[in-house]
């Protein structure tokens, strides 16, 4: 699990994972002026962290970069939560008081995506279950092909 991002490398993330396309230096700095001021060479040097921390790749155009995400902000939210539960000497006691924490939407999206897992998890076994029972008469019909051939077993 990557460390958590640090205030500015947050906000340059966030642009780049909100955008969904890939970005230059330029296209940041001027997203980020509108907030505070900062210099190009700061959103230059953190961009390029960011690219060898893993987070962005990028590839050249001209005399600049432009750089794209490697994963979604949900994928490093997940990573964050997992992380901070698997710490944990308690997990079970650490999830109640983190749904303890939530709001009610915040519940039902938990709820949803829930579902959604159990769902996967129940289509999954349900395939492996099928190519189970698939792959058995095929099995038995090769041993009694075989049997047939050579006259029985042990023949």
């Amino acid at each position: 699990m990557p460390r958590p991002l640090g205030e500015l490398e947050d906000a340059v993330m966030t642009r780049v994972w909100q955008w969904n396309r890939p970005v230059t230096v330029r296209e940041v700095l001027e997203d980020l002026q509108q907030e505070r001021s900062i210099a190009y060479t700061t959103v230059m040097t953190v961009m390029d962290n960011l690219h060898q921390k893993g987070w962005v790749r990028r590839e050249a155009e001209g005399r600049a970069y432009r750089y794209t995400a490697v994963s979604t902000r949900a994928a490093y939210s997940a990573a964050l939560m997992n992380e901070a539960w698997s710490t944990s000497d308690n997990p079970a006691a650490a999830l109640v008081a983190f749904f303890g924490m939530m709001s009610a939407e915040q519940r039902e999206a938990l709820r949803d995506a829930v579902r959604i897992v159990q769902h996967d998890d129940e289509a999954a076994e349900a395939a492996g279950a099928a190519g189970a029972a698939e792959s058995a008469p095929e099995s038995a019909n090769a041993e009694g092909d075989s049997a047939e051939r050579t006259g029985g077993p042990g023949r």
